[in-house]
This record gives C-alpha cells, sequence and structure tokens, in this order.
C-alpha cells in the first residue's frame, strides 16, 4: 500500500463516523485485547488509529510493549500466534526494536534496549492506550500519517492540522513540542525526497534468539553496536 502524504486542511473538521466504520473499530479492538491480555503483565499498549478510532478496514493493529523485558518471555506470551519475528531500526539514532508478526495486519512491538524517554513519546503522538482504557471503550487523541491531529469525538473525530499549531498539539498529547516538531520535519522531508528506507529490518531464523541476533548485528554494524552500548547493552 502506498504510504499516505502529508495533506493540508485550513480549519477544523468534524468526520462522523459511519455504522461500518464502527463496527470495524470494535472488531479491530477486539482483536487487540485478545493479544493484550496474553501481554497483560507487560503493561501493552495499542497504538495508532486503533487507539484514536480512526480506522479503516485496512488499518493495522499494531500493539507495544513500553520497557524493555526479556524477548523469551514476550514470545511465551504469544506462543502459537508468532508468524515471523523481525529486528527493526529505523535510523542509526532510533531504537532498536523486536517485532512479532501476529498476522498481516498485527504486529507485537518491543525495546530490545532500554527505550528513552523521547523514544516512548512517538507511540503517544499517534495515541497510545493501554489495556485498561481499551477495555473501557476509551479512545485518545494523537496525530496520523498526514499529520493530522485526531480527537475523537461521541460522533467520530475531529481533524485538525499539525503545521502551526505545534504547541498546541504537544500540549493535547502530553508530549514535548520536540518531538512535535521532529516528527513534522521527518514527514514533511519525506513527501519532498521520498521514503530513505528502514535502517536495520532482519528477519531472525526460528532458531535464534532476538538478544542473539541483536549480538551478530551489532557485532558488524557500528552505529547499533553503538546504540546497544548507551542503552545498557543487550
Amino acid at each position: 500500500m502506498p504510504r499516505e502524504k502529508v495533506v493540508r486542511i485550513w480549519d477544523e473538521r468534524e468526520v462522523v463516523y459511519s455504522r461500518e466504520r464502527w463496527a470495524t473499530l470494535r472488531a479491530k479492538r477486539e482483536k487487540a485485547l485478545v493479544i493484550m491480555e496474553r501481554l497483560g503483565e507487560f503493561d501493552p499498549h495499542v497504538y495508532g488509529s486503533v487507539a484514536r478510532g480512526d480506522v479503516r478496514r485496512d488499518s493495522d493493529v499494531d500493539i507495544f510493549v513500553p520497557y524493555r523485558v526479556p524477548a523469551y518471555l514476550v514470545e511465551l506470551a504469544l506462543e502459537g500466534l508468532v508468524r515471523r519475528r523481525k529486528i527493526v531500526m529505523a535510523t542509526p539514532w532510533h531504537l532498536i526494536k523486536g517485532v512479532i508478526e501476529v498476522d498481516e495486519e498485527t504486529t507485537v512491538t518491543f525495546p530490545l534496549v532500554n527505550p528513552t524517554d523521547r523514544e516512548l513519546e512517538f507511540y503517544r503522538w499517534g495515541g497510545a492506550l493501554d489495556m485498561e482504557g481499551l477495555k473501557r471503550r476509551e479512545r485518545v487523541p494523537g496525530v496520523n500519517k498526514k499529520l493530522i491531529l485526531i480527537i475523537p469525538t461521541e460522533r467520530g473525530h475531529i481533524e485538525r492540522e499539525v503545521v502551526g499549531r505545534e504547541p498546541e498539539v504537544a500540549r493535547i498529547l502530553g508530549v514535548s513540542v520536540d518531538i512535535v516538531m521532529e516528527r513534522v520535519h521527518v514527514l514533511t522531508r519525506r513527501d519532498r525526497i521520498g521514503r530513505t528506507g528502514i535502517y536495520v529490518d532482519e528477519e531472525v531464523p526460528d532458531w535464534m534468539a532476538f538478544e542473539e541476533a541483536l549480538k551478530v548485528i551489532a557485532d558488524r554494524d557500528p552505529n547499533v553496536r553503538r546504540k546497544v552500548r548507551e542503552a545498557g547493552g543487550i
């Protein structure tokens, strides 16, 4: 699927959901909850459109664990659901993450090194909701890939442009202005020059532990090795 481009809206607008859209949201949240209940001891969060509510039929179900835990514990909790395992690092400066693909639309992500507060802000930027909030049918504000702030309402959501409202957006999301400015820069730059790819995106063999695979990558890549060292090791 092509990446969604940044759009401009000159004022806020309200989107009212159809019955079909509410049903799609309910189905994706039920799917997320089944997986999150397995991961309950690790404080799992769902993030993105499933947390905000602005889902489409092709929206992903993205779940993350917000702190470093031994990868085998995550795998044990998801026993029978693991389809594919990867190590991902967006750029040489970003968090190193383990990714477990459950199916074509569902992933569980967890840090392989200790995350910084700034790296965790990324999830609040897109909208993140814990398991109890999901059970209470809460929805949270967040920014989509088009750089539009989504604010949930009883009928659907309100959309506001992020560019030019950075301090307001930071306040609503409870994140720093710095992370807002960074994401605006990254997403608008991608529109100008195109996506440059992910720095590390490697499948982990079935017979190898995540931590062992990360050590192999770190041994050959100085940027990964530096990040591991700065984050306190594997």
